[in-house]
């Protein structure tokens, strides 16, 4: 097959306080790739630019190929001889908004398209969350949106949409030093104690319920995580001084955008300017450079798209997959 692909997965942001490794929202920065099966070539070739410009790291262990990898062995297919990506992305990379997941989701769409796997979204997104180890960036990245996704009492992976009120704005201040996922992974406790997880369990129902009716409340306390940031935010220069200005300059609370760098606010839409602009300033004092994002109430999921002329199908997934129907994977009930 010398046909190409091209993929386009949206960044995400998960946590958002008290959702830890469970709640995700896609973010409007994207990684664009185009993918192709090279007779040619001998192994893995990526061009990258954009944020992907700056990655020191072998083609072979880049996150596109990992993606490409498992959607193989989903589709009980042989990895080609040869594969070709041109990459180029707007997502800072190690600054906690999903860019691992993206590469990992567009190498297992990509694999998907090209080889005619067959396999559904929802089968993807479980093969690429075993890949990253949780499924709160793969899941909004490909569905889009809100989404609550988590490891169901048989092993299933439960997805549903979560509603964020239209008077609600997330607001990125993104700075320009990243923070090793790996590391801010090896900070966090191996138990804590069951009044600190029955208070992160009413966080956790706060969040969802203060996101659906922009309750100030709710939102204030479930930003005020118990679980991850206390032992995350000495990763981050400035946090405490930029969250504190977030706040003052109008926001419900603020929290990491997964384990940072980025912090996250989620404030009035009419406040979501001045809450960037006070966020970069406070690192700016600092002198740490910053940018901020106020994100689109709403960004759609991963897209895939082909340059062939040969008939194909409008998506590239196919429902009678035998992951699907082996309930690995669910909707919780709830068309997505």
């Amino acid at each position: 097959m010398s046909h190409s692909v091209r993929i386009g997965v949206p960044a995400s942001t998960s946590n958002l306080g008290a959702g830890f490794d469970c709640v995700g929202v896609a973010v409007d920065r994207w990684l664009n790739v185009t993918a192709r099966i090279d007779s040619g070539l001998r192994g893995v070739r990526i061009s990258r630019s954009g944020t992907l410009a700056a990655l020191a790291i072998d083609d072979a262990d880049d996150k596109l190929v990992a993606g490409f990898r498992v959607a193989c062995r989903r589709g009980r297919r042989d990895v080609p001889e040869g594969i070709a990506f041109d990459a180029t992305s707007t997502i800072p990379v190690g600054r906690g908004l999903g860019s691992s997941a993206s590469a990992t989701l567009a190498g297992a769409l990509a694999a998907n398209a090209l080889l005619g796997l067959g396999l559904t979204e929802r089968a993807i997104a479980l093969a690429c969350a075993e890949v990253e180890g949780h499924p709160d960036n793969v899941v909004p990245s490909l569905f889009g949106g809100a989404r609550l996704a988590l490891t169901g009492a048989d092993g299933a992976l439960l997805i549903a949409p979560l509603h964020v009120h239209e008077s609600l704005a997330l607001v990125f201040a993104i700075p320009d030093f990243a923070v090793e996922t790996v590391h801010a992974r090896s900070v966090l406790p191996a138990t804590v104690t069951h009044r600190t997880a029955t208070r992160a369990a009413a966080l956790g129902a706060s969040l969802v319920q203060g996101l659906a009716t922009a309750h100030e409340g709710l939102l204030s306390a479930a930003l005020d995580d118990v679980l991850h940031v206390p032992f995350r935010r000495a990763l981050v220069e400035g946090y405490d001084a930029v969250a504190r200005a977030a706040r003052r300059a109008g926001a419900f609370g603020a929290t990491l955008s997964g384990s940072g760098s980025t912090v996250l606010a989620i404030a009035p839409t009419e406040r979501a300017d001045a809450v960037g602009a006070q966020m970069v300033a406070t690192w700016k004092a600092v002198k740490v450079n910053a940018e901020s994002l106020v994100n689109p109430s709403s960004v759609a999921g991963a897209t895939v798209s082909s340059d062939t002329n040969r008939p194909r199908a409008s998506s590239p997934f196919n429902d009678s997959d035998p992951l699907k129907s082996a309930g690995r994977v669910r909707d919780a009930g709830i068309t997505l």
